[in-house]
């Protein structure tokens, strides 16, 4: 009689988690689809290539302008310049939590990183207005400093937390024997580090640093408070842009129902989850690249 309930909650459990996993599929699904859906309604109006190409964002001018090129360039820059930042500062804070920190060191300071990662976004957003912009256009001789640096610099506050306790994880579960068998070869701890610990661990942080290059594409609120908002071409990191997050934001609440603008939106969203998928697909590459080169 227990043996057959057993079974029964086995396989009740079974369907529960076979209903969910195929319940977020059918989630992702409907959204690519609804984007899909009204991107093809604007694609009636606006050709592909225009869109892809245009260099002017300007919907509501006597002659609308789609083109979104400025808005990708400017997401990419961004995000880009927050990478650029945050991997190399993520990775070395993670190994030195895990390979060099005592563990009165690390008690204190991976929680506190963990609590960064719960500062809402506009708090973020505000200290980069009140506090980074104004040290930006001081020190560049700008008229003010909000531009891709400052939002740039954001971001990769917001991704650190991310990328530092996955990357931390995967170099704390490199087994130790790992590190024995390079000290029994003669080698320092650095030297360890650098040449076995990382590499063996490096599935494991290009995915915390595919998780923050989703985090530093799809974030909105503090983008749209501190790179300027301005839809011109940018040319480098002083210059005021407006990203795709931020566009969407902006204009989704005011544009009218069922209209060409209001298909746009949806199009220029469906460019953001092609960019973020992409992104995902690279990094899933090379994740798969290094557990056969290490046969993982």
């Amino acid at each position: 009689m227990r043996f057959k309930k057993r079974l029964l909650i086995d396989h009740l459990f079974k369907i529960i988690f076979k209903s969910t996993g195929f319940l977020v599929l059918a989630l992702l699904g409907g959204i690519f689809f609804m984007l899909i859906y009204n991107a093809f309604a604007f694609f009636a109006d606006v050709k592909p290539l225009d869109f892809i190409t245009g260099m002017e964002w300007n919907p509501t001018a006597h002659d609308p302008a789609y083109g979104i090129l400025p808005l990708i360039v400017s997401t990419s820059l961004v995000s880009f310049g927050a990478m650029a930042i945050a991997i190399p500062l993520g990775i070395c804070t993670a190994a030195f939590i895990s390979e060099y920190a005592s563990e009165r060191v690390k008690n204190i300071l991976k929680p506190t990183i963990e609590m960064l990662a719960a500062i809402p976004s506009v708090v973020i957003g505000f200290l980069g207005i009140v506090v980074l912009g104004p040290e930006i256009a001081s020190l560049a001789g700008l008229s003010n400093g909000l531009n891709a640096l400052n939002g740039a610099i954001l971001l990769a506050i917001m991704a650190l937390p991310t990328i530092i306790t996955v990357s931390e994880d995967a170099i704390h579960a490199i087994p130790k024997t790992y590190k024995e068998a390079s000290y029994a070869m003669g080698a320092n701890k650095w030297q360890t580090l650098i040449k076995i610990t990382i590499p063996a661990a490096a599935p494991g942080i290009i995915a915390a640093v595919m998780l923050g290059v989703g985090r530093a594409i799809g974030e909105t609120m503090t983008v749209l408070m501190a790179t300027g908002n301005a839809s011109s071409f940018p040319t480098g990191f002083f210059d005021s842009m407006k990203t795709i997050t931020a566009t969407i934001a902006i204009e989704m609440g005011e544009v009218p129902y069922q209209t060409t603008h209001y298909f746009g939106l949806f199009a220029i969203a469906t460019v953001l989850f092609f960019m973020t998928m992409i992104a995902n697909l690279v990094g899933e590459f090379f994740i798969n690249r290094f557990r056969k080169y290490h046969g993982v």
